[in-house]
């Protein structure tokens, strides 16, 4: 590790496990200060915590158990990430994201509550988490890092309100960075790709997990962006498609 993160404070939501959890601990590796996870199970949260203490004594690490679909969590999220961040805020990655029923049904089938469900926490979510901590990120000259799917650029049949939500989380990551352009705050987002976690293998539940890449291997560029060392913004990134951090996919 290159200890590109010294001093970071940052928040991660749908940190408890897969890949938000990975880049909990890879951040603390790389010697963040400070770290808030965020997810709906707090036993999980406490293990990650755990983990990354393990990794970083000195790392301050802040568990918040919430739910981001609803807007009293986000408001709870905020207020406990500044208050305990004495105001401070470098990176927000918005990792969290619901999948929907599985076996997800086509859109002709699909109900209408876990189709606003899905929207809640994979649009409405990250939307809301920027605007109310955009002061905070403004002031530190922050990242924004939102985390998509090949699902948001290709209308895969069957992908359902999951497909359409990455979709829309492109438009939005693409309004906010222009939005931001000259406030020093650099917006990008991120396709990790086939990772094997619980939320792909409920996904296609048929498919072998093996074939798919160990989040491990996929959060190098989530450090970059995450860094003084890049100034990209307003880009697509993939995260397996090399090591050269030449992973935008101009769309």
């Amino acid at each position: 590790m290159s200890r590109r993160l010294i001093g970071k404070h940052v928040l991660i939501t749908g940190s408890s496990e897969g890949l938000g959890r990975q880049l909990a601990l890879d951040f603390a590796r790389e010697g963040a200060a400070a770290i808030a996870i965020v997810a709906r199970n707090g036993e999980k949260l406490e293990s990650a915590r755990e983990a990354i203490s393990q990794i970083a004594p000195d790392a301050q690490v802040l568990t918040i158990t919430a739910d981001v679909s609803e807007e009293s969590d986000i408001e709870r999220i905020v207020a406990t990430t500044l208050d305990a961040f004495q105001g401070n805020l470098d990176v927000l990655i918005n990792n969290a994201s619901k999948l929907g029923p599985s076996p997800m049904p086509l859109l002709v089938d699909y109900p209408l509550g876990d189709f606003v469900s899905v929207f809640k926490t994979n649009v409405v979510a990250p939307f809301l988490l920027i605007q109310k901590l955009l002061p905070a990120l403004i002031n530190n000259q922050g990242r924004i890092i939102n985390v998509t799917s090949d699902a948001g650029i290709t209308g895969h049949p069957g992908w359902g309100a999951y497909g359409i939500s990455k979709f829309a989380l492109e438009g939005l990551s693409r309004t906010w960075s222009a939005e931001l352009a000259e406030s020093g705050v650099k917006v990008n987002w991120v396709d990790p790709g086939d990772m094997n976690t619980a939320m792909h293998r409920s996904a296609e539940p048929d498919e072998d997990p093996s074939q798919w890449a160990d989040p491990s291997a996929v959060t190098d560029i989530f450090i970059h962006l995450a860094s003084d060392e890049s100034n990209e913004n307003g880009k697509r990134f993939l995260a397996q498609e090399d090591e050269s951090h030449e992973y935008q996919l101009q769309l």
